[in-house]
């Protein structure tokens, strides 16, 4: 029996045959994640990393050592000559734009490789042809390669790039869509695509939801510069905020001067006490990831048990930690998220409702009870209200709270009668 939760003996048999399903999944998931966490104290102890670099800075934050060295740690950790971790990136999308400004001039063509990107880079590109400061509104183009049943059209990146393309565009992971996200082996093969095709083109990923899934980073197989967000994977659930970019040291010179200023790029930017919280964030980050995998893993099995579609499989190969569920009506995926919710550690107590979210062309219903606003490595799930009535799952600071949360929410749908399998 589940202690202090009322979980009903039909699901909770379920689980047991799940874990017992799941056990040779979670035994590689525990490999990797020793073999980043391995990667990520050599870095930290190889930089000499003390009490020292976690002192605040304030004012211009010149010769703030506990930045500048947590940038060489990041360097060192995902192979790139150099990196950009700021407690000032706002958000993901703050972040890759700030990339995309940096790197990108008047004139230059963009070429976005796996579809349309996520919602909320549209307007930083400028998709829909508004201007308001985009990408487009500068004079730079853009273009895409649609995806070939669900993954990348290799033939048709290669028939894409030519001497023109600056850029080739990559998002890891599958933003509101049910397509793969990609897996490290996947964004080699289009580095090596469209490096065959244009040698000087820059080749940037955003990397948010990938971090530490692999034992391998983009950089390690050719991509020129990678962004994410410190509230998902990369700040194991420690860093409030903030973003990183990393990769070629001309390219993270150019982000920083978009970041600061022309002239001054890194040097400039005070830490405000942020430093030990992102030291420790990264150093938490693949114990983290390792939770969520694993998690996601549970709910693909327990719900595929329960006869729901689940993408990926539970014993698919992962390049992201986000979990799909198709739950196929409104009933069960509002119930989905309310029982989800009812089991976080914060709010536990407020009822998810589908709403008309701003930038959504449906209602949207949001569980979310986390420590950090929007943190996405924290167990959350979403879904747009329309049809295939697919619930978006991310995140889980540990195994055991993503595990009853998901249980919780089997036990809201049987309560209204919408629990397949039971």
């Amino acid at each position: 029996m589940i202690p202090f939760f009322k979980i009903d003996p039909e699901i909770e048999q379920h689980s047991e045959l799940v874990l017992e399903k799941c056990r040779d999944v979670f035994s590689e998931i525990d490999k990797v994640a020793e073999y980043n966490q391995l990667k990520v104290q050599k870095a930290f102890i190889d930089n000499g990393i003390s009490e020292s670099h976690f002192v605040s800075s304030t004012g211009y934050g010149y010769g703030d050592r506990g930045r500048d060295t947590l940038d060489k740690v990041w360097a060192q950790v995902f192979c790139a000559e150099d990196a950009l971790v700021r407690h000032n990136f706002v958000s993901g999308t703050h972040t890759l734009s700030t990339a995309l400004f940096g790197v990108l001039r008047p004139g230059d063509n963009m070429l976005c490789v796996t579809g349309t990107p996520y919602d909320t880079i549209h307007g930083v590109i400028g998709i829909t042809g508004q201007g308001m400061g985009s990408l487009w509104d500068f004079g730079i183009n853009y273009s895409e390669v649609s995806l070939k049943d669900g993954k990348p059209d290799i033939d048709g990146i290669y028939d894409a790039v030519n001497s023109d393309t600056t850029m080739v565009y990559i998002q890891r992971s599958r933003g509101y869509s049910l397509r793969p996200s990609l897996t490290v082996d996947d964004i080699e093969e289009i580095v090596e695509t469209a490096k065959k095709k244009n040698p000087d083109v820059i080749v940037m990923v955003d990397n948010c939801y990938g971090e530490f899934v692999e034992k391998r980073e983009p950089i390690e197989v050719g991509a020129d510069l990678i962004a994410g967000s410190m509230i998902k994977n990369a700040g194991g659930g420690i860093a409030r905020t903030g973003g990183y970019i990393a990769g070629r040291a001309d390219l993270i010179e150019k982000c920083a001067y978009r970041l600061t200023t022309p002239g001054l790029g890194k040097e400039v930017g005070a830490s405000l006490g942020t430093n030990r919280e992102l030291y420790m964030g990264l150093f938490y980050a693949p114990h983290t990831v390792c939770e969520a995998l694993k998690s996601a893993v549970y709910i693909s099995s327990l719900f595929s048990s329960f006869g729901y579609d689940t993408t990926p499989k539970y014993n698919e190969k992962r390049g992201d930690i986000v979990q799909c569920l198709g739950l196929e009506n409104e009933e069960s995926l509002v119930a989905f998220c309310q029982g989800i919710q009812s089991g976080s550690p914060i709010d536990s107590y407020l009822t998810p409702e589908p709403w008309d979210m701003p930038g959504y062309d449906s209602k949207v219903v949001m569980a979310a009870g986390a420590f950090t606003l929007g943190s996405s490595i924290e167990l959350s799930a979403d879904a747009p209200i329309r049809e295939p009535y697919y619930a978006w799952i991310q995140g889980g600071l540990n195994f055991p709270s993503a595990k009853i949360c998901a249980l919780l929410a089997a036990q809201h749908m049987k309560d209204i009668g919408k629990l397949k399998g039971v």
